[in-house]
């Protein structure tokens, strides 16, 4: 096996470590805080910035094959490993939640009413918001709302 596909293979690996923490700890401090019923696997799969995710797996891929200073890979790695753990710590796991999923402010229309609030998660079929009329967190189907 070539090098690069070593490099490749390797980098998707640990970007997959490094992602599987961080999307925990948005699950489990933010999906979770506010009792939105979502499984894992959803948020995991909606949620991955493809270059992002290249990027990562290019420079691990190259740290990992072809750095011959292994401290400083390992410094590296290890460094970012230990960022993605942070996230299992509740109001850094929040923070990151609100950061990459909550939208501030929104008013949303169905066809005899109208919403005005935070949206906590945007998901496939149904939107997760704080209405600050009702003062609670309500579940709109997508397909009722108006554009």
């Amino acid at each position: 096996m070539s090098k690069v596909i070593q490099a490749f293979l390797s980098g998707v690996f640990f970007t997959f470590f490094l992602d599987f923490f961080v999307i925990l700890g948005v699950k489990l401090n933010y999906i979770d805080f506010y009792e939105i019923n979502l499984y894992y696997n959803i948020l995991f799969a909606d949620h991955q910035n493809i270059y992002i995710f290249l990027s990562l797996t290019i420079i691990i891929g190259y740290l990992v094959i072809y750095t011959q200073n292994t401290k400083t890979s390992l410094l590296i790695i290890g460094t970012l490993f230990l960022l993605s753990l942070f996230t299992l710590i509740q109001p850094i796991g929040y923070a990151v939640g609100e950061f990459i999923l909550m939208t501030k402010n929104i008013t949303l229309k169905e066809k005899k009413n109208t919403f005005t609030g935070d949206i906590y998660y945007d998901g496939r079929k149904t939107i997760t918001m704080y209405d600050y009329r009702l003062d609670k967190i309500i579940s709109l189907n997508k397909k009722d709302i108006q554009p």
